[in-house]
């Protein structure tokens, strides 16, 4: 019980941020809304841990519910990761690209 409130502190600590950000223009608002709903699925995921703890058992899987979300995680982070990597070399050829171009008018 004490890990659950803990973890919603913190995850409640991160969304104060996230309104602050926002409130700032430091964040864009389509960014924001992908944070804001990303953190209250968190947060349900912390409440109703039980229940996901039942259901990954139900499925099959030895593991805990928090297990499974903690792989799930991991597993959404490395795409993550992947898709940020696909943009990044995207930029790296447009800034070379016009970097060649203004190089040739000079």
């Amino acid at each position: 019980m004490f890990q659950q409130s803990f973890a919603l502190l913190i995850i409640a600590f991160f969304l104060t941020r996230l309104f602050y950000q926002r409130q700032k223009n430091q964040i864009a608002r389509n960014e924001s809304i992908f944070w804001l709903i990303f953190w209250l699925i968190a947060a349900l995921a912390i409440i109703f841990i039980k229940t996901i703890d039942k259901a990954v058992a139900a499925i099959g899987f030895s593991g805990s519910g928090i297990n499974f979300l903690f792989y799930t995680a991991v597993m959404i982070l490395f795409y993550f990761i992947f898709k940020m990597r696909l943009r990044l070399v995207k930029i790296e050829k447009n800034i070379t690209d016009i970097t060649r171009e203004v190089a040739l008018k000079k």
